[in-house]
């Protein structure tokens, strides 16, 4: 073995050209990669008695080389990289040509710190390149001894740069291969589709996590099955055909969407529908199938869902449509003709309107005829019954929350106001609405914002407001359960709403719809009203209203004989029976009453039917019902009046 220390051995002493070829051809032969690069610059360096040898990497962007193996005084020199700038490798890289320095090279380079910290005399380089030309790196010997002009050496240097290029091309071929692998391993793993490919006989060799996690099926037990088995029986059919279409497709263009999809079976048991793509390759003088499948079990439940709250949603619009024509709003009576006008007006603005008005006049048809009438009429019309949510959940039903907000959150949900934005919101029974939630609304109705339940972010809206009670909010702000500053809010536009024993003949007019309506609902035939049935009506003081009315028809609709209402069942007193109120100024020709007179009949009213309910309040058979009002309303009243079951 050559020792640099040796100096009998001058570079290129006693060479033969063909042993010092022979030497490092075997000395390499049985190397490949980065054992190739180390075999070379030993052998070199002993073959040629230099004090050093190597091989470098080069990075234009950089300008600088990076040794892939480099010998120095018999032994390694690791991590070296240099910066080609100011060196004799500079040239090499620039001249893509063998750059020879026989002799005091450090005169050619006086400021190359590392060739003389080397004590270099003499240096020879040549350039690593590619097919195209580019620079991929170099070879080079250095010594401390000059290195004589030898075209023997020239060649054996050209030769196994050539060999050292190969071998650099080669690695970095690799290199890309496995980034290409890595980076498609990365495709399939990070797809959300199930990919699956398949060999001639449609067995699986591959699949993705996705699929794994589509079929609850890992891939070990996938692998070498028949797909056919993982699709029901007539897509498995239909397979065969639709391979043969796609090959018929020109080279380059060989996939297609399957038409209907696939429904596809894991092997627990379970299926769901997907969408399915399907290609052809060729590798190895093999032909592959891949097949992506896409889960839409979801997608097709919303769809279906859609569908379905379309429908409902022509079916609602149909029969709020219905109850326009049948309800409240017919009439032709002067305090009707009022109300009508001031929807007319309010209507095509913004302004928030306070419906007023008894329970079943009506309030919540003006509401929807005053968003149909409004430019917000595309737009959600939201109503909100603030009585009937409970106090914990109506902060969330107005505002809606963020997830975990409160002990069963557990998702993010909308408010009804954030339902209703650019729409309409409708607030039913305002006076029942807790003070601590007041302060918040007129929030609202000031800023046009609120903040979720459980969230910091403030949220804004744009919505108009229509608001309707029963009650005397002027007492209610006096007994400190609303807020007057709330109350002046809503009152922008009053619109108070009569009740039925204030519209004279309107009664005969809804009666009549009603009944024709519960008749024709019934598959019966209903004669009009004679004049004893209208005189009856009218008679009548009507503590439910509109909505009591309707029960009262529907009731004698179904115990009419012989195509006649019978108000004698339906009724629940016949007024001429009673005795005749004290008598007042005659302003018009119905009967007067006062407001206690008034509260004595519908006492007793209420008092008949709780005792022909067996004093039941609320339920298909309560007396909240058969007097046409809510249960709430109901229990309201009877505390009001002072109404306890007897003993």
């Amino acid at each position: 073995m050559y020792s640099p220390h040796d100096e009998s051995a001058q570079p290129l002493h006693g060479l033969e050209a063909d042993a010092a070829l022979r030497a490092i051809l075997q000395g390499t032969a049985a190397e490949t990669g980065h054992g190739f690069f180390a075999a070379l610059v030993q052998n070199l360096a002993n073959a040629l008695h230099t004090h050093g040898a190597w091989v470098t990497e080069y990075f234009p962007e950089k300008r600088r080389l990076r040794a892939l193996a480099f010998w120095m005084d018999g032994q390694w020199v690791k991590d070296y990289e240099v910066d080609v700038a100011g060196t004799p490798c500079e040239r090499v890289i620039d001249t893509a040509r063998l750059v020879h320095f026989p002799d005091r090279v450090l005169e050619i380079y006086p400021h190359e710190e590392e060739l003389r910290q080397a004590g270099a005399v003499s240096y020879l380089g040549v350039p690593l390149q590619d097919t195209n030309g580019i620079i991929l790196g170099h070879m080079a010997v250095i010594d401390r001894r000059p290195i004589p002009e030898e075209p023997r050496v020239y060649a054996i240097f050209q030769i196994f740069a050539a060999r050292a290029a190969a071998e650099l091309r080669r690695l970095r071929a690799e290199a890309d291969v496995r980034e290409r692998e890595e980076t498609v391993g990365r495709l399939l793993s990070s797809a959300m589709d199930a990919i699956i490919e398949l060999d001639e006989q449609l067995r699986i060799t591959r699949v993705n996590p996705a699929t794994e996690k589509a079929f609850h099926c890992q891939s070990a037990k996938m692998v070498g099955q028949n797909f056919r088995q993982f699709v029901n029986p007539d897509d498995a059919v239909r397979l065969t055909s639709l391979i043969a279409e796609v090959d018929a497709l020109p080279e380059g263009q060989r996939s297609l969407w399957i038409p209907g999809g696939l429904t596809a079976c894991c092997p627990e048991g379970s299926s769901f529908p997907a969408e399915a793509t399907l290609s052809r390759f060729e590798l190895h003088h093999r032909t592959f199938t891949t097949v992506i499948l896409r889960n839409v079990r979801d997608r097709v439940e919303a769809e279906q869902k859609i569908q379905s709250l379309t429908t409902e949603t022509e079916l609602l619009r149909e029969e709020l449509q219905a109850l326009h024509h049948d309800g409240a709003l017919i009439g032709e009576s002067p305090a009707l003709r009022q109300v009508l006008r001031d929807i007319a007006q309010v209507a095509p603005t913004d302004a928030t309107v306070l419906i007023i008005g008894e329970t079943g006049t009506g309030k919540e048809l003006v509401a929807r005829a005053i968003h149909r009438a409004s430019h917000r009429r595309e737009r959600p019309l939201i109503t909100v019954n603030c009585a009937a949510i409970p106090a914990t959940l109506i902060k969330s039903e107005f505002f809606g929350h963020e997830p975990g907000a409160f002990t069963g959150a557990t998702k993010k949900r909308e408010g009804r106001f954030a339902l209703a934005d650019k729409g309409t919101i409708f607030l039913d029974e305002i006076g029942e609405l807790p003070l601590d939630l007041q302060a918040k609304l007129l929030r609202v109705l000031q800023e046009g914002e609120f903040d979720p339940v459980g969230s910091s972010h403030t949220k804004k809206v744009n919505v108009r407001v229509l608001a309707a009670t029963n009650r005397d909010l002027s007492k209610a702000i006096l007994n400190g359960r609303f807020r007057e500053d709330l109350f002046y809010r809503l009152n922008v536009f009053p619109l108070r709403l009569p009740p039925l024993r204030e519209r004279g003949d309107d009664v005969v007019r809804l009666a009549s719809a009603f009944a024709q309506r519960f008749a024709r609902g019934m598959g019966r035939s209903i004669a009009p009203l004679t004049a004893e049935c209208a005189r009856r009506l009218k008679g009548y003081s009507w503590p439910g209203n509109v909505r009591e009315l309707q029960n009262v028809i529907e009731r004698a609709v179904i115990t009419a004989t012989d195509g006649r209402l019978n108000l004698d069942r339906a009724l629940p007193e016949d007024p001429s029976s009673a005795p005749a109120p004290e008598r007042r100024n005659e302003i018009t020709s119905d009967t007067i009453r006062t407001a206690k007179e008034l509260e004595a009949q519908e006492r007793a009213n209420i008092v008949r039917a709780l005792d022909a309910t067996n004093w039941t309040v609320s339920g298909e058979k309560g007396a909240a019902k058969l007097l046409g009002l809510n249960p709430s309303t109901l229990s309201s009243r009877m505390k009001t009046l002072n109404i306890q079951k007897p003993r």
